[in-house]
């Protein structure tokens, strides 16, 4: 028989409770041990940043992180969560030139590039504590005992070992893709980089006179939405099978 449940649940309550016998009868890592290692089932948290809160939005990948691992787990598989902490990246970078007060470049190499490297080593933790306790409070069985952390030198190593595995087996090739681009730190921009700090902006067109070669007095009238690239360019793109032509001015 099962036990009448009532009709008003405190869930908050509830949830708490079923925590507790969680991490007294220690569910998460026999469910992991009571199943044979010959039948792996390999999960690694693709690992979040520790320098900022965690948001509604983690939760919800977690969940279903979370549901695929439990899944496996009924069916036989041993699932050994392993945790993860994501320290590269520009918005570790950011953080630290807001934390301190350098805008440009030029003012972190002036600072030292090792010293804000260092920075940024102890940055990355920051929020962890928070990160734990979400992480424990929604249920996310993970290792967090035992996390890869992305700085560390046998992480790196690791990562060169795989590159260099496929490399050996022909299976890296050199192509080319249009990115978003840095100037000022040097680097391509992901698409979450990007939204960090975008905005809509009204940028200025010119129309500009570009002399004809061998024709006194005769320009081409060019417009241009990108001004700024005017000092490198050193041709003009005309269409063969376009109509142009030629128009005075009032003062010719």
């Amino acid at each position: 028989m099962y036990k009448k449940l009532p009709s008003q649940v405190n869930y908050p309550e509830l949830e708490k409770e079923i925590l507790s016998f969680w991490k007294k009868n220690d569910t998460f890592k026999r469910s992991v041990n009571e199943r044979p290692e010959d039948n792996q089932f390999i999960f690694y948290e693709g690992p979040p940043t520790a320098n900022g809160k965690p948001g509604v939005h983690h939760v919800i990948s977690r969940t279903i992180k979370d549901l695929i691992c439990r899944f496996k787990t009924m069916q036989g598989y041993r699932v050994e969560r392993k945790a993860g902490w994501d320290t590269h990246g520009l918005p570790v970078e950011i953080e630290v030139e807001k934390e301190l007060k350098l805008d440009s470049k030029e003012k972190i190499i002036e600072y030292g590039i090792d010293k804000f490297n260092e920075k940024c080593r102890k940055s990355v933790f920051r929020y962890k504590k928070d990160w734990d306790i979400l992480t424990e409070r929604i249920g996310f069985w993970l290792d967090l005992d035992n996390p890869y952390i992305t700085y560390k030198n046998e992480y790196v190593e690791t990562v060169w070992w795989i590159l260099d595995n496929f490399f050996k087996r022909d299976l890296i090739y050199k192509g080319y893709k249009i990115l978003p681009y840095c100037p000022r730190c040097g680097t391509p921009l992901s698409s979450h980089e990007v939204s960090l700090g975008y905005k809509d902006v009204t940028d200025p067109t010119v129309y500009v006179k570009m002399k004809v070669k061998g024709l006194a007095d005769t320009y081409f009238l060019v417009w241009t939405t990108t001004p700024w690239t005017l000092i490198s360019n050193v041709a003009l793109a005309v269409n063969p099978e376009l109509e142009y032509v030629f128009a005075k001015t009032a003062d010719a």
